[in-house]
């Protein structure tokens, strides 16, 4: 029976994979991969930094046909070459529908999407403006976390299958509760989100799937299970002695 997910699972042509011993294929995202089932609604990527969640979530935004340095799929440009081969060992299977949108946001390149932006509006592409689906403001004109908010407030819409690769990196505790809000309001509309994160706020997420990565495997968890709940909820119920015992001498 077909299914009217977008994306239902990745997995890593590992007879092809040229040995694990080099990167990217020796980080803990890539080894540990065989194939990864993803939820219809939302699915979190989550571990250490230089586990590989970043790269990971780049191969599958290239695979589906995303620019590497994120936008749509109408975005093809390249400020700095320097993506990971991954993609083309890395398999799609698809659901039998078609998203109606989508998007690849990745927090460190945010930055070149809103220079390309401007750019193609000054050069008068003969469409619309596209800075008026993200607002009709000029990203750069805007802070960080403002800019990611008209992203998610106006570019996104039902429908659609969205990338985030730690979409948190310029949000308050209260913007992240924001974007907990229009991230709902998203998946109530039809779509589906693949997100990594090291986000508590954002990873409380209802019901979606949680995949923790480290040298050990890749393995569903539940949110409570999680080492960034678990640190978070032991900090803030006891602050004091955790601070004493971080700067003891």
């Amino acid at each position: 029976m077909l299914s009217d997910q977008f994306l239902l699972e990745v997995r890593l042509d590992r007879a092809r994979v040229p040995g694990f011993e080099a990167y990217p294929f020796s980080l803990d995202a890539v080894k540990n991969l065989d194939s990864l089932a993803l939820h219809e609604s939302v699915t979190f990527i989550i571990g250490e930094n230089g586990s590989g969640k970043s790269t990971l979530l780049e191969a599958l935004a290239v695979a589906w046909g995303f620019n590497a340095e994120g936008g749509t799929k109408n975005f093809n440009f390249n400020t700095h070459i320097s993506h990971s081969p991954l993609h083309e060992y890395v398999k799609l299977s698809r659901g039998s529908m078609k998203p109606q949108t989508g998007y690849f946001l990745r927090a460190e390149s945010f930055y070149n999407v809103a220079t390309q932006i401007e750019k193609l509006d000054e050069d008068g592409w003969g469409g619309p403006r596209i800075i008026d689906s993200y607002g009709g403001i000029s990203l750069h004109a805007q802070s960080h976390g403002e800019s990611f908010l008209s992203l998610l407030m106006h570019r996104f819409s039902g429908n659609g299958f969205y990338i985030l690769d730690e979409p948190e990196a310029a949000l308050s505790p209260t913007r992240q509760m924001s974007a907990v809000a229009r991230l709902h309001q998203l998946v109530k509309a039809g779509s589906q989100f693949v997100i990594s994160t090291h986000s508590p706020i954002i990873m409380a997420y209802p019901d979606a799937w949680i995949y923790s990565l480290d040298d050990s495997g890749i393995r569903r968890v539940a949110y409570q299970e999680t080492e960034h709940y678990q640190v978070t909820r032991d900090f803030l119920h006891n602050y004091e002695m955790m601070l004493s015992v971080l700067m003891a001498d």
